[in-house]
């Protein structure tokens, strides 16, 4: 039976990864990520959990190790942040080409420089485009809940790809928070065994990872780019299970407050929270205001979000991270590509806010929310702002 304690997030997370009874964690450690592969050499240390704690000299390693013990069959996990991912990120496009369900948590943290070891969403677009199924967590619980989903998916043979699940550094990562821990008996339910398709093994010696001649190459990364693309019902099955199973249903797009909005705000992470807070207050004075929070970075549910804004007028995207020199964020550049071609496609507006850890109020989002009408009616030349910067 389940049962519900105060716990730190990161200590649920190394919980979770217990649960799916993990045969190697390969770890180094960087702040805010530590504590997650701490508690596991503890588990491990203390005869808790049956697995091979590897601890490596560099994230480069962490990740090639994972490759390694996930090609010869093994369950595996690691976790990352920031620089830590950058070093790391040769070895992520090399997981999701030998189709190996590795599974990472990554701790959200800004990237250098100037230095910081706060909050934002760089690394987290830093590793987008590496073929990884990608998840966001906005609280504890769901960060606990979705490295069993993650298992489920990258493990099921008609998927067999590495998946990220993303979690806010600090802000949810060091919080304190009701964590509903399931009994192991439902996560077995839940997360069978681990049956590769395929491994390296000496008695049935196979090839993984050859050169890719360009008469190959092209039909490579295209057959990565149908299975990533197939995986989409997979996550979407997997998310109904879970939700069978122990009561909390997710989805691609997480709806707040929709009936009748004319105005949506998008978010993804912890931030989502105090968005909800914001439209409350809002709705509360009869402003038509929605939100929506992406759950799934990658794929990028496309579809779920033109059904979503469907007959919405305005539309305000909040990305963490700022690509130097582009016409924006990177969420608001994949929602407005998702709406060009919708004839009836409402006006996107991007908001640059968080970089770094800093705070995003409810006075914020009301300010967006609000500006947004205005917006819409004016000739713009920037199709971006920055939240809260000193100029």
């Amino acid at each position: 039976m389940a049962k519900r304690l105060g716990v730190e997030v990161s200590i649920a997370v190394a919980e979770a990864a217990k649960q799916c009874n993990v045969d190697v964690i390969s770890a180094y450690p960087i702040t805010p990520q530590t504590h997650i592969v701490e508690h596991l050499s503890e588990l491990v240390a203390d005869g808790e959990l049956d697995a091979e704690f590897i601890p490596v000299e560099s994230e480069h390693t962490a990740m090639s190790t994972c490759v390694g013990a996930s090609a010869a069959g093994a369950r595996t996990f690691t976790a990352t942040s920031s620089q830590g991912l950058a070093l790391m990120v040769e070895i992520l496009y090399i997981a999701s080409a030998l189709r190996l369900p590795v599974v990472m948590s990554m701790v959200n943290r800004a990237l250098s420089g100037p230095i910081s070891i706060w909050n934002d969403h760089c690394d987290l677009m830093l590793s987008r485009d590496t073929g990884w199924i990608q998840t966001v967590a906005e609280n504890g619980q769901e960060a606990y809940d979705l490295i069993f989903h993650a298992y489920r998916v990258a493990e099921d043979h008609r998927v067999l790809l590495p998946v990220i699940v993303n979690l806010d550094g600090f802000t949810l990562s060091h919080v304190i928070e009701p964590i509903e821990y399931f009994d192991q008996a439902e996560v077995d339910s839940y997360l069978k065994p681990y049956v590769p398709a395929m491994r390296l093994d000496p008695k049935h010696p196979i090839t993984m990872g050859p050169v890719g001649m360009p008469e190959v190459y092209t039909e490579a990364r295209k057959a990565q780019e149908e299975a990533i693309k197939a995986a989409r019902p997979v996550i979407a099955e997997a998310w109904q299970a879970f939700g069978d199973q122990f009561g909390r249903y997710y989805r691609a797009v997480e709806s707040y407050q929709m009936d009748g909005a004319e105005t949506v705000l998008i978010t993804m992470g912890s931030i989502g929270e105090t968005a909800m807070t914001a439209v409350d207050e809002m709705r509360s004075r009869g402003k038509k205001v929605g939100l929506l929070r992406i759950r799934l970075f990658r794929p990028f549910p496309v579809e779920e979000l033109r059904k979503a804004l469907k007959g919405v007028k305005r539309v305000g995207v909040i990305d963490r991270a700022l690509p130097f020199g582009a016409s924006g964020g990177p969420v608001a550049a994949e929602v407005r590509s998702a709406l060009y071609h919708q004839t009836d496609r409402p006006f996107v507006y991007n908001y640059i806010a968080g970089l770094g850890g800093r705070d995003v109020t409810v006075e914020n989002f009301e300010e967006m929310a609000s500006e947004l009408e205005s917006l819409e009616k004016s000739e713009l030349t920037e199709f971006y702002k920055i939240i809260n910067v000193r100029e």
